[in-house]
């Protein structure tokens, strides 16, 4: 079907020529006319199949056609990520380049302060299209910067996305401030549980579209290895030794995964860049410009470039870690071979994923190719194809996001040595149970006395006998006796360290004293009488004024 059937307007069927658009996917033909009657819509289809135009263009033609409020918000549209809140805007200010009078901003963290401002004050003067990151929205929120009791179109894209990175109170709570008849729609790449359900909570006799997730192109050579987690990056290094490989995305499960493969393709000289969301705005934005520019021939990144990014002409896919979904395995492998062009898709499968990866096999309808390990890593494990799900262990979205910051602040190890000091120092209940006990411990108090300590010098370390026995005074007296000259040399020992000491001390004092008064002595020094008669002193004095020509 063309555009020029569906009933849009005139300045936005302008926009499409000029960009060459002239004939709808099956998403745009479907989506379109039911947006165009109001009804709430849930569209589910793979990515790279036009959603973003399915919700753009019939929002941009009601909102040219009129009878909305003006200098209030009217569409709110949530991403997932920054770039593809972008990428959104970017699209919105081509298919409304002939339209007149309807503004669009994208929010976004990441920001200076200039862009800051600049958030504020169009969410003030009531920009026509906010395009805005789930966390940025919730803040301007919070801090009364933006009003939404006038919004007429709330637009969730990449649904599935945002519950998984854990948006999902957010979108709630932003949901909570939009008005009741507030037209809601909803596109997603996968249909979860967690996604009808939301559906559920947010949209009103929706109009379901779902399209069945296309196979990944023929045209793309798919082949995995089998290996043990720790035999992955040595086979990434392999790979790119064996041939000069440009543009290529490769896909890590986590942010520290990914610098690491960075790091270890930068020391083997290959241009190499990493894409998580520890990087500021700058830097991603830097990051992608650099690769559509061919700057840089591989990209590392998380799934942030998985979905709703567009990037051309990629020869080579890697899925270092096993997606859980066969859906986003189809996401992140058709980024490859494009406009009937080859490419390769290669996925590295430990132990544990397995049975991940035999969902995808069953998903696919095919056997994967699998590759042998190159011969310096040794063997690796054997692929059994009835592989049981591991156990799952709480690994959320949120629990993840905290997992990162403890590791990035120590606090796992700083909590780990604590455990251990914990489990190492056990209070005993008796004194006499603790062998390291010096004071109760019978052991070290003979090891004590062998060596002479001396606890009776001080008076309170006496240990007190409350037995009236006469033998055991009689004994106790013995070996007061034997240990007498010990106690007599400890104690003269001890006197000497201490009269040493207060010697040296008053030897300082005094030589101080002694410095003191010599400077004292020499001040009040009486002069010394001449010895010189008084005649022979005169005769000096005469001598001394003619030498030098004195005169009276």
């Amino acid at each position: 079907m063309r555009f020029e059937n569906l009933n849009l307007n005139d300045n936005v069927l302008d926009a499409l020529y000029d960009m060459h658009f002239d004939i709808c996917t099956p998403i745009q033909e479907k989506t379109i006319p039911e947006i165009l009657k109001g009804h709430d819509v849930l569209g589910v289809a793979q990515t790279g199949t036009g959603k973003t135009a399915a919700y753009l263009l019939p929002i941009l033609s009601k909102l040219d056609d009129g009878g909305y409020p003006d200098g209030a918000i009217n569409c709110i549209i949530m991403s997932p990520t920054r770039e593809l809140a972008q990428q959104i805007d970017q699209a919105m200010q081509g298919f409304g380049y002939y339209l007149k009078g309807v503004s669009s901003i994208a929010v976004y963290g990441g920001n200076d302060g200039n862009r800051y401002d600049q958030e504020v004050k169009s969410l003030h003067l009531g920009a026509d299209m906010i395009i805005a990151t789930p966390g940025r929205l919730l803040s301007h929120i919070s801090l009364k910067n933006v009003d939404l009791s006038k919004v007429s179109f709330f637009v969730l894209d990449e649904a599935d996305r945002m519950l998984d990175m854990g948006f999902s109170e957010d979108i709630k709570n932003i949901a909570k401030e939009l008005p009741a008849t507030c037209q809601t729609i909803m596109f997603s790449a996968t249909m979860p549980h967690k996604i009808e359900d939301l559906a559920k909570t947010l949209l009103k006799n929706p109009v379901e579209i779902k399209l069945a997730v296309s196979k990944p192109a023929e045209k793309i050579k798919q082949s995995a290895y089998i290996c043990y987690e720790t035999q992955k990056l040595g086979i990434v290094k392999d790979i790119f030794k064996s041939g000069d490989l440009k543009r290529v995305i490769i896909f890590c499960g986590s942010k520290t995964k990914v610098k690491q493969v960075n790091g270890s393709l930068q020391r083997l000289n290959v241009k190499s860049g990493e894409m998580h969301s520890d990087l500021t705005q700058e830097e991603r934005d830097n990051i992608m410009f650099k690769f559509k520019a061919d700057q840089l021939d591989v990209l590392v990144a998380t799934d942030i470039v998985a979905r709703g990014i567009d990037i051309d002409d990629i020869t080579m896919v890697i899925n270092y870690d096993v997606p859980h979904d066969a859906e986003d395995y189809v996401h992140r492998i058709g980024r490859t071979a494009r406009a009937d062009k080859d490419g390769a898709a290669i996925t590295l499968v430990n132990e544990n994923e397995q049975f991940y990866f035999q969902l995808i096999e069953k998903f696919l309808e095919k056997e994967i190719t699998k590759n042998p390990l190159p011969e310096d890593l040794g063997e690796g494990p054997e692929y059994n194809k009835h592989a049981s799900k591991p156990q799952r262990v709480n690994n959320s979205a949120k629990n993840r996001r905290q997992k990162d910051r403890d590791y990035n602040a120590h606090k796992d190890k700083k909590q780990h040595s604590r455990k251990e000091n914990s489990q190492e120092v056990s209070v005993p209940t008796n004194h006499t149970e603790n062998p390291n006990n010096r004071r109760h411990n019978p052991q070290y108090r003979d090891e004590s006395d062998k060596k002479g300590n001396n606890r009776n010098h001080y008076p309170n370390n006496r240990r007190k006998d409350n037995g009236n026995n006469q033998e055991s005074q009689q004994k106790e007296g013995q070996k007061q006796q034997n240990r007498a000259p010990r106690q007599n040399n400890q104690s003269e020992h001890i006197q000497a360290e201490y009269t040493k000491r207060r010697g040296n001390v008053e030897g300082n004092y005094k030589k101080r004293q002694n410095t003191t008064k010599g400077t004292q002595n020499r001040t009040n020094r009486p002069q010394h009488e001449s010895t010189l008669t008084p005649a022979k002193d005169k005769g000096i004095k005469k001598f001394i004024k003619k030498l030098f020509g004195f005169k009276k």
